[in-house]
């Protein structure tokens, strides 16, 4: 066993579904940083799901090996069930969820599935870490970037001495290892979604069926210089904390003057 493990167990999930390509490098990159490395991943794709549970379907379990299993549930589900039924009795030390195929910037965050497994991981008092590969071609996406960079940047988010209750959200470049500029602690920031929009369409049987679909912007920019999606146009490796308290503090204030 290699010598420098900082982990005994890591719990590795995703929201693009059990199999799929980035869910194998990070199980890849759990293997240098840990012991014994489960996979619990969602048994099809569930992007855009954020934080949900399934609190009134019954879930299954799949085990497609020693230590992995694919769920028919949510991101948040397969957390809640590799860390509280199949790791109850020696709990993971780390979660990662990812390697996202495609970024989750900004306000996006709210929605991402990927970002959601981290949150409930930070719900349960484990440290948590949400990954994303961006890319322009899905057909082209860099993978080596995150494959070659995500050890070294997990490790060094947990050696920060932290006080305070937060999970974090990476994101890689869309560019070639060799053109990454360094890493960039960021801010969330609004990012680059712009809405949300209905499409209708009508079936054989000439019945209305609607896909749902999000919105970003068409420039692609972002200009606050302290967020991700700007500092990952620029090709740093971003990591911004998160937390649960969405309070708009200066709305808070206004409505305390005005009301007295």
């Amino acid at each position: 066993m290699p010598s420098d493990y900082v982990f005994n167990r890591i719990l590795v999930t995703n929201d693009d579904g059990y199999g799929a390509p980035g869910l194998m490098i990070l199980k890849e990159i759990a293997q240098s940083l840990a012991r014994e490395v489960w996979v619990v991943a969602p048994f099809r794709d569930q992007s855009g799901v954020s934080h949900s549970i399934s609190i009134h379907d019954p879930l299954r379990l799949i085990q497609k090996d020693e230590k992995d299993y694919a769920v028919t549930g949510t991101p948040a589900d397969c957390v809640i069930m590799g860390a509280k039924h199949l790791m109850k009795t020696h709990p993971p030390d780390l979660i990662l969820s990812g390697i996202n195929s495609g970024a989750n910037l900004g306000t996006e965050t709210l929605f991402s599935g990927t970002v959601g497994a981290a949150m409930t991981g930070m719900l349960l008092d484990i440290p948590s870490i949400a990954l994303s590969q961006a890319y322009a071609d899905p057909d082209n996406i860099p993978w080596a970037t995150s494959r070659k960079y995500g050890a070294q940047i997990i490790r060094e988010i947990l050696k920060l001495k932290l006080e305070h209750k937060v999970c974090f959200n990476v994101n890689f470049p869309n560019c070639g290892n060799e053109n990454v500029k360094g890493r960039k602690f960021t801010t969330q920031g609004k990012g680059l979604l712009n809405g949300a929009d209905v499409q209708a369409e009508t079936d054989p049987r000439n019945k209305d069926y609607f896909w749902l679909q999000l919105r970003h912007k068409d420039d692609k920019k972002d200009d606050n210089i302290s967020s991700e999606a700007y500092n990952l146009s620029q090709n740093y490796i971003t990591i911004s904390p998160l937390q649960f308290e969405r309070t708009h503090h200066d709305t808070l204030e206004q409505i305390e003057q005005q009301l007295g």
